[in-house]
């Protein structure tokens, strides 16, 4: 016998949610597992079997403890990694929203020979890994001497111009060309007419694309590791991270490195919260009309 239609589809449903709730769980069980783990003192972290909350190992009772959270930020190099890294993400972010939107205004606006190609090798640019370009860029950037903090800047460029060069042009595109027409016949000039007409009503994109590009310059690891090789003052954070000693010589600091995660990890967090729909609405536009 056949089942109700009613019944199938609520099976459907409840499937769904399953499985999105199993999607749920593995995606913030780790970050749930870090705050846990960063809210332990040492004794806590060995006992066996490990406890999903702080619990005294005499006692068993809760018993959580904010001494991680102390210590990181009584470290000297945490702290001056966050300075650096905030820096260095609100620089490259700044930089590719000012570059990637000029150029972004042409892809998208402006008629010259090979505008399709330079957009696909603007593309092109984002699929090599960036251990093939470590070796060459880590020699131009000694070879000019340039200062650590700069160099990273100028580095992270590599990765979050492309792309907002190729997302902010799709909401170029976007925009009716009878805004452009209006403001020739009156007389504006392009760059006015970027500035004055077209820059103003991609706000939302350059929120999306800015938001994107400060994260991936937050937690950019590898060039960071190496131009920061010889001089340890320009650490940035993740680099800080995994330099990170703890309180106690020889000792494996794993409460302190997770709570200095939670740390790096929750402003991101917030960010992503706060803006999640313009960052859909963002891929979303780019996918549909690049």
């Amino acid at each position: 016998m056949k089942p109700p239609k009613h019944f199938s589809h609520l099976l459907l449903k409840a499937g769904f949610y399953l499985i999105l709730m199993i999607i749920f769980i593995y995606l913030l069980f780790p970050f749930y597992w870090a705050i846990n783990s960063s809210l332990k003192s040492e004794a806590q972290l060995q006992m066996a079997p490990a406890t999903l909350v702080p619990r005294d190992p005499s006692t068993g009772d809760f018993a959580p403890t904010l001494r991680n959270y102390r210590v990181i930020f009584e470290n000297q190099q945490f702290v001056r990694g966050l300075i650096n890294s905030s820096i260095v993400a609100t620089s490259t972010t700044l930089l590719a929203l000012v570059a990637g939107s000029f150029a972004a205004f042409a892809l998208g606006k402006l008629r010259f020979r090979g505008k399709k190609p330079t957009l696909y090798m603007i593309l092109a640019m984002t699929m090599f890994p960036q251990v093939t370009v470590l070796a060459g860029l880590y020699a131009v950037i000694t070879t000019l001497k340039l200062p650590t903090i700069t160099s990273m800047i100028l580095s992270y460029m590599i990765f979050t111009l492309p792309f907002t060069t190729w997302v902010l042009t799709a909401f170029f595109k976007g925009l009716p060309l009878a805004l452009l027409e209006s403001a020739q016949v009156d007389g504006a000039t392009p760059f006015q007419t970027f500035y004055k007409i077209m820059l103003p009503l991609t706000a939302p994109a350059l929120v999306t694309t800015g938001l994107l590009a400060f994260i991936a310059a937050w937690n950019e690891y590898l060039f960071a590791l190496t131009f920061t090789s010889i001089n340890p003052g320009a650490r940035t954070v993740p680099v800080a991270i995994a330099y990170f000693t703890g309180a106690v010589a020889r000792q494996e600091p794993f409460g302190e490195i997770m709570a200095a995660a939670v740390v790096v990890t929750v402003p991101i967090v917030v960010l992503v919260l706060i803006f999640q729909k313009r960052i859909v609405a963002g891929l979303t536009a780019g996918a549909v009309k690049g």
